[in-house]
C-alpha cells in the first residue's frame, strides 16, 4: 500500500517516500528472517567477525549474498571457514576471496579440496586456485575436472606438473575438454609435429592451453617466415617461449617492422629474441622502461643501441632498472654511455653479484692487494668460479673477511680510489 501511495505524491515527496518504503521492507524481511531463524543471523555475523572479516567486508558479503544469513551455520558455513583457514588463507586473503564470490561459503568445499588433495595438489596450490577461481567450487569435480586431469596425464604430464599447471592457470578447468582443450592440443601437434614438442610448449607456458592456437599462432609463424625468419628458428621461438606468439597478428607486424628498422638480421637468433622481448610487454610498459633509462642520462639512441646488442636489456623490470642504474650512476659514478655499451650489466643481480663483488674489491683495495688499474667491469664479467678462485680463495688466508664480503655480509661503502671501468 505504501508503494502504491508513493506514485500519487509529487516528485520530491515521492523520492523520500520510496526510501521509507524500501527501509520498511528491509526491516520486515529482517524481522521475518529473525523469526524463522532466531539465532542464525547474528551467529553468522559473529562467525565472520571471528574469522577476521571487517565490518566493510561483512556488509559487502551480506549485501551481495543475503542468503548467507539463513545458511546452515554448523554444517556448512563454519566447516567451510575452518577449511579455508586450514589451506593457509589469512584474514585479508580470505575476505578478498569471499568477496569475489560469497556463494563459495555455501558449497561442498570439503569435497573439492579432498579431490585436489587426492590428485597431488598441495594445500598452497589449492588455496592459489581457490583465490583465482572461487566458482570452481560449484562444479562436480569428478564429472568435470577428472577427465581433464586424465587427459593431461595421457599427454605425459606428471601429477606434480598437472598440479602446477592448474594452480597457475585454473581457468583451464572451466574450459570444455572436447571443444577447447583437445582441439588446442591437436593444433599444437600439427604445428610442432611431435608429442614431445607439444609437451615442451605446454610446460614452457601453461597459458597456451587457453589460447586460440589456430587463429593466433599459425598466422604469426607464417608472418615471421615471410619476413625472412627460417622456419626452424620461428618454431624454436614458439617452442621455448609460446607467449611471444600469443599476440594479435597486427601487433606482431608492428613489432617486426620496428625490429627490422633497428637493423636486426632475420636469420639470427637476436632477431627473434628482440621480437620476443617486445611481444611480451605492452607499448606502455616499453615506454616506461625507456623513461626509466633516460632518467639516468641515457639517450634513446643509446638505449636502442644497447637493446640491439642485448635484447634482454629491455626485458628487465622497471624496478630493477631503477635499482641497478641508481647504483651504477649514483654510487659508482659510472657514465651512462659505458652502461649502454655493456648492457649485460643490467641482467646481473645487484644483491647477489654486483654489490658482493664490489665489497670484495673494496676490501682488497683497502689492504693494497689490488692495483689501481683493476677493471671493475672485468671483475663483474668473471664467472663465479673464476672470481672465487682469483679474488676470494687467493686472499682468504691473508684477509679472512674477504669470504664474508663475498657473502654480502660486509657493507659496500665505496672504493677508496677510482677503479678502471
Amino acid at each position: 500500500m505504501l508503494r502504491l501511495f508513493c506514485k500519487k505524491l509529487p516528485q520530491q515527496l515521492r523520492h523520500k517516500a520510496y526510501h521509507l518504503a524500501t527501509a520498511t521492507s528491509s526491516i520486515s524481511a529482517s524481522e521475518k528472517l529473525t523469526i524463522e531463524n532466531p539465532k542464525n543471523p547474528n551467529s553468522v555475523l559473529d562467525l565472520l567477525r571471528t574469522h577476521g572479516l571487517t565490518q566493510t567486508h561483512i556488509r559487502n558479503l551480506i549485501s551481495s549474498r543475503p542468503q548467507l544469513l539463513s545458511a546452515d551455520l554448523e554444517n556448512t558455513l563454519k566447516p567451510n571457514m575452518e577449511l579455508f583457514e586450514s589451506l593457509g588463507f589469512s584474514c585479508p586473503s580470505l575476505a578478498k576471496m569471499l568477496c569475489k564470490d560469497p556463494r563459495v561459503l555455501e558449497s561442498d568445499a570439503y569435497a573439492l579440496v579432498e579431490f585436489f588433495r587426492a590428485h597431488g595438489f598441495s594445500d598452497e596450490q589449492i588455496s592459489t586456485l581457490t583465490m583465482k577461481r572461487p566458482p570452481l567450487y560449484f562444479y562436480d569435480a569428478h564429472k568435470t575436472f577428472k577427465p581433464k586431469l586424465e587427459f593431461f596425464k595421457c599427454l605425459g604430464l606428471s601429477d606434480l606438473e598437472i598440479a602446477k599447471l592448474l594452480s597457475t592457470e585454473p581457468y583451464i578447468l572451466q574450459r570444455s575438454l572436447e571443444k577447447k582443450i583437445i582441439p588446442c592440443v591437436q593444433e599444437l601437434r600439427r604445428i610442432l609435429v611431435t608429442d614431445e614438442n607439444v609437451l615442451k610448449a605446454i610446460k614452457a607456458s601453461f597459458r597456451i592451453i587457453e589460447a586460440n592456437v589456430e587463429e593466433l599462432v599459425q598466422p604469426n609463424i607464417s608472418m615471421l617466415i615471410s619476413h625472412g625468419v627460417p622456419e626452424s628458428l620461428a618454431l624454436k621461438m614458439f617452442l621455448f617461449r609460446p607467449t611471444s606468439l600469443l599476440v594479435r597478428t597486427s601487433r606482431l607486424s608492428e613489432i617486426i617492422s620496428e625490429v627490422m628498422k633497428l637493423g636486426f638480421d632475420p636469420n639470427t637468433s637476436g632477431f627473434v629474441l628482440a621480437i620476443r622481448v617486445m611481444a611480451e610487454m605492452s607499448k606502455t610498459l616499453w615506454e616506461q622502461k625507456v623513461e626509466a633509462y633516460t632518467s639516468f642520462g641515457l639517450s634513446k639512441d643509446e638505449i636502442y643501441s644497447a637493446f640491439k646488442s642485448q635484447p634482454q636489456f629491455m626485458a628487465v623490470s622497471e624496478k630493477k632498472i631503477k635499482k641497478l642504474m641508481g647504483f651504477f650512476v649514483n654510487k659508482l659514478k659510472m657514465k651512462p654511455l659505458l652502461i649502454s655499451k655493456n648492457p649485460n650489466l643490467l641482467l646481473a643481480s645487484l644483491e647477489k653479484r654486483i654489490i658482493p663483488r664490489c665489497s670484495v674489491l673494496q676490501l682488497l683495495m683497502s689492504k693494497g692487494l689490488i692495483k689501481a688499474d683493476t677493471s671493475i667491469l672485468h671483475a663483474w664479467r668473471m664467472t663465479e668460479n673464476n672470481f672465487v678462485e682469483k679474488l676470494v680463495c687467493k686472499y682468504q688466508n691473508e684477509v679472512p673477511d674477504v669470504v664474508r664480503a663475498h657473502q654480502g655480509k660486509i657493507e659496500f661503502q665505496g672504493f677508496p680510489i677510482d677503479l678502471k671501468m
